[in-house]
């Protein structure tokens, strides 16, 4: 089967080669880590995060190597840290960083756990990648691209001929949609910032320039030199992402390195609106992953994610969630009865969808094919054989890994499950001795706990959440 991806820098649908026979690169800017990720910041997660599975097994023999960094020096974190220390004046602002970057890091991963994401082999943090970027700085300004100005380090935009070729924004573009704001120690409008000075409330590093921290792009191109090498297969991220942080790491990585290009396929997934609105919190419509955990398990936002092709605008809605509940309950009730183990390989159509640029719209309905196959099959045989696939082309997109009892029974904790087993149990005590009025009491207890209890034949009771 082979690949074909939408490289965003060749505005075109290309076949998949890597770069070496043996190792497979992508890296994919991760979070700012000083709050709690929200829906948006969970789009690209899941997207990748299919990528890397459909590339571990088209290229079983190759390593697969997936970075998803860790920004961890940014001034909306100094902000959020500035704040902990005006609470708690005793508090270093090194130490109200550490906290507020651990917390939510923790958190992020946590989140992105609960959509069935895969940890990516490398999670590089920027602070623990400032000499490399130090590094790299000083290649740029020897080699004619960046120069030092009032305790700044940019990086001269007009040094590099092929400068907004991934964005293909002409000059007027550039400068409008530059991060920096005009100053009078830039020789160009256009040129960004890799290095700038900190005074003593905030994050700072020794440097060639004095005591200062990088700027947001550098740290990319850093870290992912550091864990990948100066070239690399793929590079994602959001469609917001391509100017100017991409943009940027591109003239900082080929500029400072012989070798060429910096990434061969640029992939960017779609914006997400809200019912047909921006995200905002001044709208009420700003929701976090954990907010959206509240009403649906993972593996439901997941599906509603992986409902719409990831280069297309991506509107979230309660009637979309809805869609993705029934898909993925209408899944697990026909495979309740599988008692076999997984379909060897994932079938020919599935494949054939997420070659196709990650179809995943297209992969969805193959599911949605085999489930109505499984509903009538002609035999219990069949009907095993249908399983399997279905099991396996699921995995495939990061779905059903639960069994059906599983997931019918929810986040329910043991000690919660111990709970209802006891009360069940006595239940069943209760209208063998005909003590009906104890057996009616105890099942309202349950439906108090949101537990719906099924009689089976033979005395059996089987318990799902509701």
């Amino acid at each position: 089967m082979t690949l074909h991806l939408h490289n965003t820098l060749t505005r075109q649908k290309e076949k998949f080669t890597p770069r070496d026979a043996n190792r497979i690169t992508m890296y994919v800017c991760g979070p700012t880590v000083y709050d709690f990720a929200h829906i948006g910041n969970a789009r690209p997660v899941v997207v990748f995060d299919v990528l890397y599975r459909l590339l571990k097994h088209l290229y079983p023999n190759v390593r697969v190597e997936y970075a998803r960094n860790i920004t961890d020096v940014d001034d909306k974190i100094n902000a959020r840290a500035q704040e902990l220390v005006a609470d708690n004046p005793k508090l270093a602002i090194n130490d109200a960083i550490g906290q507020i970057t651990q917390k939510y890091e923790a958190h992020y991963n946590d989140d992105m756990a609960a959509l069935g994401c895969l940890l990516p082999d490398h999670t590089p943090r920027a602070t623990a990648h400032i000499s490399q970027m130090i590094a790299m700085i000083e290649t740029l300004i020897m080699r004619g691209h960046a120069y030092a100005a009032d305790g700044h380090v940019l990086f001269h935009a007009p040094s590099m001929p092929g400068y907004g070729k991934l964005s293909g924004r002409n000059r007027e573009e550039q400068i409008a949609g530059a991060r920096v704001d005009v100053a009078p120690y830039k020789r160009d409008p256009a040129d960004f910032v890799l290095w700038k000075p900190s005074t003593d409330n905030l994050p700072g590093w020794d440097s060639p320039w004095g005591r200062g921290r990088p700027g947001w792009h550098i740290e990319c191109s850093a870290m992912s030199r550091a864990v990948l090498g100066e070239q690399i297969d793929i590079h994602g991220g959001g469609l917001d992402l391509i100017f100017p942080h991409h943009e940027n790491e591109i003239a900082q990585s080929e500029c400072s390195c012989a070798a060429g290009p910096f990434a061969s396929y640029w992939l960017h997934n779609g914006y997400l609106t809200v019912n047909g609105e921006k995200m905002s919190k001044s709208l009420g419509n700003f929701f976090t992953v954990r907010d959206v955990l509240a009403k649906a398990p993972g593996e439901v936002i997941r599906m509603a994610l992986l409902l719409t092709h990831y280069r297309s605008p991506f509107d979230w809605t309660d009637s979309l969630l809805d869609q993705a509940k029934g898909l993925v309950n209408r899944f697990y009730t026909l495979t309740a009865a599988f008692s076999g183990a997984p379909a060897a390989t994932p079938s020919a159509e599935l494949l054939a969808a997420l070659a196709d640029d990650l179809n995943t719209p297209l992969a969805v309905r193959h599911l949605h094919r085999l489930s109505n196959d499984i509903a009538y099959a002609q035999n219990a045989a069949e009907a095993q054989q249908l399983m399997a696939q279905l099991k396996t082309d699921a995995a495939l997109l990061g779905l059903l890994g639960k069994t059906a009892q599983e997931w019918s029974r929810g986040d329910t904790s043991d000690e919660e499950a111990q709970k209802i087993e006891a009360l069940i149990v006595a239940r069943k005590a209760a209208k063998t001795a005909k003590d009906f009025k104890r057996a009616d009491a105890i099942r309202a207890e349950l439906d108090a706990m949101a537990v719906v209890l099924e009689d089976k034949p033979g005395g059996v009771t089987e318990w799902r959440r509701k």
